[in-house]
């Protein structure tokens, strides 16, 4: 299989990443950081106190004088703009916090992008896309989304795209990969219910095309030291429902089976809503980059399941562990 290239990103340095409490924000961090120490910077936000580190910035998203004294004092090459509230519920709770971070600190940074010549590396959302359709979205696919999230992410992507026509905005799906907050993204938050013999409720029809974290960071490189703009689609070839996340963790964890609950998304009640079948088609990320750079998640065939009952059917002698989930599904099994 093709994999990515390593990307030299050196011209475009120092690199500012903003949000990095989330998953796709952290996991790019240290691969950056890994890669080019003391060039590469991180903006948390102030309460976030257990975050500390070379490069790391206390400052919120809405201080917008400061992220512009930021510009100021290390002159950013290129910003990969990870900031956004992903909470579907807080979201729809506080429309105005939505639009604040996920509009209006997205404009701030494309704006400042563009007046120190920066290149701007922006992510959005699958969710920009209601699912009512059987996947394989598109990038010209009109946009129509069901939450309130997703309404300011695809406002978000307009207006940047009227701010900074030179930047690259790529729709991400679920970033499968470790948090910080131990609880934050798809697996860490199934994990910290299990973990407390909580049980979680996760939904047969809503289909994400979830990518490792290390492929996904793999591919920000490669938009940070290109040219490329516009919309892309950075979805993973294997799509998979939110149960089926569920059951993975499940199984590969080694929790009790009981713990996993399912129902068709309209059944857990209008608030939020769900959105159903929103996997991309990133064709046109592949045909930029001349092969497909992301490895189907789960990387393991044999860890996709085929029913709903299977991550019940364990055979003797298997153990699962948070051991095995860092091996299989934080990264690529022997990658």
């Amino acid at each position: 299989m093709w994999s990515a290239p390593s990307y030299d990103i050196s011209h475009r340095l120092p690199l500012l990443i903003t949000g990095i409490t989330g998953v796709a924000g952290f996991n790019a961090l240290d691969y950056f950081q890994r890669r080019y120490p003391g060039q590469v910077f991180g903006v948390r936000p102030v309460q976030t106190l257990g975050m500390n580190g070379p490069g790391i910035i206390s400052l919120n998203a809405e201080e917008f004088d400061g992220l512009r004294e930021l510009f100021e004092v290390y002159r950013f090459r290129a910003v990969l703009n990870c900031v956004g509230n992903c909470a579907l519920k807080s979201c729809e709770k506080d429309p105005v916090m939505a639009r604040t971070l996920n509009i209006t600190t997205a404009v701030a940074v494309a704006e400042l992008a563009r007046k120190h010549g920066a290149r701007l590396v922006h992510l959005s959302s699958d969710l920009v896309f209601s699912g009512e359709r059987p996947g394989g979205y598109v990038e010209t696919d009109p946009v129509d989304p069901v939450t309130v999230y997703g309404k300011t992410m695809a406002e978000a992507e307009g207006l940047i795209a009227r701010i900074a026509p030179g930047a690259a905005v790529l729709r991400i799906s679920l970033p499968m990969g470790p948090s910080f907050s131990d609880h934050a993204g798809a697996i860490d938050w199934i994990m910290s219910r299990f973990r407390k013999d909580r049980p979680a409720t996760l939904y047969f029809d809503e289909v994400r095309s979830c990518t490792y974290v290390e492929d996904l960071s793999a591919v920000f490189a490669a938009f940070l030291a290109g040219e490329q703009h516009g919309l892309y689609h950075l979805g993973g070839p294997r799509p998979v429902t939110l149960y089926q996340i569920g059951q993975i963790v499940n199984r590969v964890g080694g929790f009790a089976p009981a713990l996993l609950h399912g129902c068709p998304r309209h059944a857990a009640g209008p608030m939020p809503p769900r959105a159903g079948n929103v996997a991309m088609n990133s064709d046109k990320l592949i045909a930029a980059l001349g092969g497909n750079p992301f490895r189907p998640w789960p990387a393991l065939d044999d860890l996709v399941p085929d029913s709903r009952d299977w991550h019940r059917e364990r055979p003797p002698g298997e153990v699962g562990s948070r051991q095995r989930i860092d091996a299989v599904l934080y990264r690529v099994h022997g990658g």
